[in-house]
C-alpha cells in the first residue's frame, strides 16, 4: 500500500510549451538513492517530451549555490530552465550534522523560490536510514523522484498560466 496522494503525480491534461526545460541538480553523496530518485525524474519528464539537463553537486549543502549560478548563467540564454529540481538524500547520523545540512538546503531552497521567477522543487530525502529511503524510491511511500518532476510539471503549467493571463499581454 501506497501512503500518501496519487493525484500528486497525476499530471493528465497538462500541456507545457514546446520549449520547457527542467534542470536537475543531484548530489553525488548517497549516489544508489539518488540515482534511483533520477531515474525518476528523467522517466517522468520523458513522458512528456520535457527537455532536462542533470547536474552533479558534492553534497545536498551545494545545491542552492548550485541552482542560483546556473540561473544567473542562463537567464537570459534560449536553453534557460523552466524548473529546477533539487535531489539530495541527507541519512540521519550520530552527530548533529544532519539537522544542519537539512536546514541549510531547505533554506536555500525556499530563499530561491522566493528569489527566482521558476520554481525550485524540494527532492530532498531526510530520512533517518536506508529502509526510509527505499521507501520514498519505489516502496510504500512512493516514488519521490517521480513526484518531483510532476510537481515540477504542474508549476510550469502555473506560472505560464499566469504569464497567458496578464491583461493586454503584460507580464
Amino acid at each position: 500500500m501506497t501512503i500518501g496522494s496519487p493525484a500528486i503525480t497525476d499530471t493528465t491534461g497538462i500541456l507545457l510549451s514546446k520549449n520547457a526545460c527542467v534542470v536537475i541538480v543531484r548530489t553525488e553523496w548517497n549516489a544508489a538513492i539518488i540515482d534511483l530518485l533520477e531515474e525518476g525524474c528523467r522517466e517522468v519528464l520523458e513522458q512528456h517530451n520535457i527537455h532536462y539537463k542533470v547536474i552533479n553537486v558534492p553534497g545536498a549543502f551545494e545545491i542552492p549555490f548550485c541552482i542560483k549560478s546556473y540561473w544567473d548563467n542562463h537567464k537570459y540564454k534560449d536553453d534557460k530552465p523552466h524548473a529546477f529540481i533539487a535531489l539530495g538524500c541527507v541519512l540521519r547520523g550520530d552527530t548533529p550534522h544532519f539537522e544542519y545540512v537539512c536546514k541549510a538546503v531547505t533554506d536555500g531552497i525556499v530563499q530561491l523560490n522566493l528569489l527566482l521567477p521558476v520554481p525550485v522543487i524540494f527532492g530532498i530525502l531526510t530520512v533517518d536510514n536506508q529502509s526510509q529511503a527505499d521507501g520514498r524510491t519505489g516502496g510504500k511511500h512512493g516514488h519521490k523522484g517521480k513526484e518531483a518532476a510532476s510537481t515540477a510539471i504542474k508549476m510550469i503549467a502555473l506560472t505560464q498560466s499566469f504569464k497567458q493571463n496578464q491583461p493586454n499581454g503584460h507580464e
